[in-house]
């Protein structure tokens, strides 16, 4: 008689040892903790398999999953991809993307806080100091690791256990669901909110200033906007009656930037204009439309960003080599009047003629691939919570398969090396050309390709 030890399909799977010692496994060179923890899940998975009523894999497909196993635990998730999405500041894809030597200076050992004149300790907060007053015109500045931090700073180092008057229209759900009531609330300021959700004016909130209160704060509302029967006070306004009672008004634009916009969007983010207007201190993304590094930079007197800069947290906040490089290496570019070599700049000020030339050569370079091909114009969007009411024309390649369907060649492609996001759209996939560098066009063109062989396969 055979026991039902015997005829267990489990005793069927290799075990471990077997499985490290496979040929396919040492070639991998992934060390031994990698190669033990994927040979573990391997057979952990074939198990469940089989206890799940499934028929017990062979040694070759355990060994093989644990192959597959040991390579995503080596791998990276971070990945570069091309962007055809047409937002330029795409949150999900890493907002701005950078210059490609912009963090040359980072790579090795650098003057981080090293003075090379007098050979002593410097300061971080100088290399992008200079740049920033000199664009700006502001007295000082500073930069924080993003723009919540350089809010909650601001409110720290001014209202601290104080109230901070802003508008109910602006506390607002950014991405992420955080709100800006509890992001500013961390600065151990009372929020007084004062007006309503689409009118305030400026007796709202000169009736709420009294003994208690710290500031005046006006935060850009991001994705979120209320129109028609609607009114705010200018920042001059709310500058002016702060200065009047002897209270700093404080600016979060959100976004900023030291150069014109496109024509077809509304000017707006423009620092040296609200610091002009009377605000104390400005705040706003290195990562927008800036087109640096994730950063908060703040602008203002110098009395109020050295305060901060004094603050406990500004050390919490403070940022590295990576992003100052980064972020000098942009401002640089504006300082000597070179702003097309800023790749933000340069895509949001490509023009609709330029883009769909681009789209009707690699339209031309698509035919023969078993794809239905439209180029068409397109309404290409800032992103990072820049200018959400607004687009820039561009234009784009509608790519439908004519076998099998939109979804799996959209599909192939994200998967694909390099991966490719476009925008799924009336049952095609579109190609926007304003997000993808002209360099990238060549393996663009290879992963459609690839894509769509696969697809009629």
């Amino acid at each position: 008689m055979v026991s039902n030890m015997s005829q267990s399909p489990y005793r069927s799977l290799p075990a471990v040892d077997a499985v490290l010692s496979d040929s396919r496994m040492t070639n991998l060179e992934l060390g031994p903790i990698v190669a033990v923890e994927a040979a573990r899940s391997a057979i952990a998975q074939a198990r469940a398999q089989i206890a799940a009523g499934e028929e017990a894999p062979s040694q070759d497909a355990v060994i093989d999953l644990a192959v597959e196993h040991a390579r995503g635990l080596a791998a990276t998730s971070l990945r570069a991809v091309i962007n055809a999405t047409g937002v330029v500041i795409h949150t999900n894809l890493g907002r701005a993307p950078l210059a490609t030597d912009a963090l040359r200076a980072a790579q090795g050992a650098c003057t981080l806080e090293y003075d090379l004149t007098t050979g002593g300790r410097g300061s971080r907060r100088d290399h992008a100091e200079a740049l920033l007053t000199g664009l700006s015109g502001a007295e000082a500045a500073l930069v924080v690791n993003n723009c919540a931090a350089a809010v909650v700073l601001m409110l720290a180092a001014t209202s601290k256990d104080k109230e901070v008057l802003i508008s109910r229209s602006e506390l607002v759900e950014i991405g992420g669901s955080f709100r800006i009531p509890d992001i500013l609330e961390c600065s151990g300021a009372r929020l007084r909110e004062v007006g309503t959700t689409n009118r305030t004016y400026l007796k709202d909130y000169e009736g709420a200033i009294g003994p208690q209160t710290g500031a005046i704060l006006r935060v850009h509302p991001s994705n979120f906007s209320v129109t028609g029967f609607v009114h705010r006070p200018t920042p001059a306004e709310l500058a002016s009656l702060a200065h009047d009672h002897e209270l700093p008004f404080l600016h979060d634009l959100g976004s900023g930037t030291f150069i014109p916009l496109p024509d077809s969007l509304p000017a707006d983010g423009d620092p040296v204009q609200e610091l002009e207007a009377g605000a104390d201190c400005v705040c706003f993304s290195g990562d927008k439309l800036l087109g640096g590094p994730q950063a908060g930079i703040v602008l203002g007197t110098q009395a109020m960003i050295d305060t901060m800069a004094r603050h406990p947290l500004a050390r919490a906040f403070r940022v590295g080599k990576l992003t100052l490089a980064a972020l000098e290496h942009t401002l640089a570019s504006y300082r000597r009047a070179q702003p097309e070599s800023v790749p933000t700049y340069r895509m949001l000020h490509l023009s609709a003629e330029t883009l769909r030339e681009r789209a009707m050569n690699l339209a031309k370079q698509l035919e023969g691939l078993g794809l239905e091909i439209e180029v068409a114009s397109s309404e290409d969007a800032v992103g990072g919570g820049s200018h959400p009411d607004a687009t820039v024309e561009g234009a784009a390649i509608g790519l439908r398969p004519r076998e099998g369907s939109v979804t799996r060649l959209s599909e192939r492609l994200r998967r694909g090396s390099p991966a490719v996001i476009g925008t799924l759209r009336d049952d095609r996939l579109w190609i926007h050309l304003r997000t993808v560098d002209p360099a990238d066009e060549s393996a663009l063109l290879k992963a459609l390709r690839s894509a769509s062989q696969v697809q009629r396969a």
